[in-house]
């Protein structure tokens, strides 16, 4: 029970001290040690690294998890199952939701109708997309976000708990200093009371025997200072170099972040790529459903590809070197629909873009010589429009 007594009066005689002396130095009433300009670069540079990192790590969950409510209860969720040592429950994306919602919805309308038919495929394809998103969120928190997590809370908790003794011992050691110096203030003014020759007659020689105990008291307090002093530098030097070294250990944590951001983005590549070949499936799944809107809805849909054309006709061995634009008789044409080139004598188009064309001798009705720039090659007419 005294141990504890004398460790608990112990403790508080230390806050007390290091608050008085924290006060001090706020108020410009004592001097304050100063680290070395490499040493405050570098606890700079970690609570940079350790802010964007935080800023990153909850921007990324809000991209993979939008909505701030689930993401909350899923961080809640994903916490109780650690703790239970238990695997948490694959969840439903808002996408598969939403591809559910519309396969349910098509089962109320009938699948024999347009409408119908076309939320079936609709609905099947945003499952899908649900399920790489899925495989991506699991991807990401793997290799992305679980180091970014690892880092704010482990790394930086041991960085941040030797930062706070640093600080502390930091505050010991000033009070040390502080103590020398008043010290030997102390001890210097007693001194120079004690040399003056004390006048018998008019003083009592009790007075000069007191200013002399009085110095011998303030040296004995200036050597337990020193050595006090002595002993809070050499702690305060060796957890600075401890620190130091976790602080340097930073440069070796923006190495991991970056491999981890390398495999976020060909996560990331991944995904859409993927999404992207499943719209296109879904693209010429909708073409197909009788009834529906495809991508040319808005105009009347082209018609197929004429038959192939003789060997004998020039537009077949159409190539940039062979054909030269006319004099005159040239148009420009807005293209109306996107077209991809069957072979190497057609042109390519985007929707919107406009172009040069003009006719050939023995050249098809149904085609016209196309021009953007260096790029040759025969185009569709009914993907066209013509322009005054």
């Amino acid at each position: 029970m005294d141990f504890n007594v004398k460790k608990l009066a112990t403790e508080a005689g230390l806050f007390l001290t290091r608050a008085v002396q924290f006060t001090e130095e706020k108020l410009w009433q004592s001097e304050k040690t100063n680290l070395d300009p490499d040493f405050e670069n570098l606890m700079v540079r970690a609570d940079s690294t350790k802010h964007w990192t935080e800023k990153i790590l909850r921007q990324t969950e809000i991209l993979l998890q939008p909505n701030p409510i689930d993401h909350t209860g899923a961080r809640i969720e994903e916490f109780l199952y650690e703790k239970l040592d238990m695997k948490a429950p694959s969840r439903v994306t808002n996408t598969e939701l939403l591809g559910q919602h519309m396969e349910d919805a098509a089962k109320e309308f009938g699948f024999e109708s347009p409408y119908g038919s076309t939320l079936v495929k609709v609905g099947e394809y945003e499952r899908r997309l649900g399920v790489v998103e899925k495989d991506f969120i699991q991807t990401a928190d793997i290799s992305f976000l679980s180091p970014l997590r690892n880092f704010l809370e482990g790394d930086w908790r041991i960085i941040s708990k030797e930062r706070r003794l640093l600080e502390n011992l930091r505050l010991d050691l000033d009070a040390c200093k502080t103590r020398v110096k008043k010290a030997k203030a102390a001890e210097a003014k007693a001194a120079s009371e004690a040399e003056v020759v004390p006048d018998f007659q008019e003083t009592r020689p009790r007075n000069y025997v007191l200013s002399a105990s009085a110095s011998a008291l303030w040296t004995e307090e200036v050597e337990k200072a020193e050595q006090e002093l002595r002993t809070a530098q050499k702690e305060f030097d060796r957890q600075a170099e401890v620190t130091r070294l976790l602080l340097e250990g930073i440069s070796s944590t923006h190495v991991n972040h970056l491999r981890c951001l390398h495999e976020f983005v060909e996560a990331q590549a991944a995904y859409y790529k993927q999404c992207h070949l499943h719209m296109q499936e879904l693209q010429e799944e909708l073409r197909r459903v009788p009834g529906g809107f495809g991508r040319n809805s808005n105009q009347n849909e082209p018609p197929p590809s004429s038959e192939p054309e003789s060997a004998s006709s020039p537009v077949e061995t159409l190539t940039i070197e062979e054909v030269q634009a006319p004099a005159s008789g040239t148009r420009k044409a807005k293209v109306l629909y996107d077209y991809d080139a069957a072979d190497c004598s057609e042109l390519s188009l985007l929707a919107d873009e406009i172009i040069t064309v003009y006719t050939m001798p023995g050249m098809d009705s149904d085609w016209l010589v196309g021009e953007r720039g260096n790029q040759r090659g025969k185009v569709p007419v009914t993907y066209l429009e013509l322009l005054s």
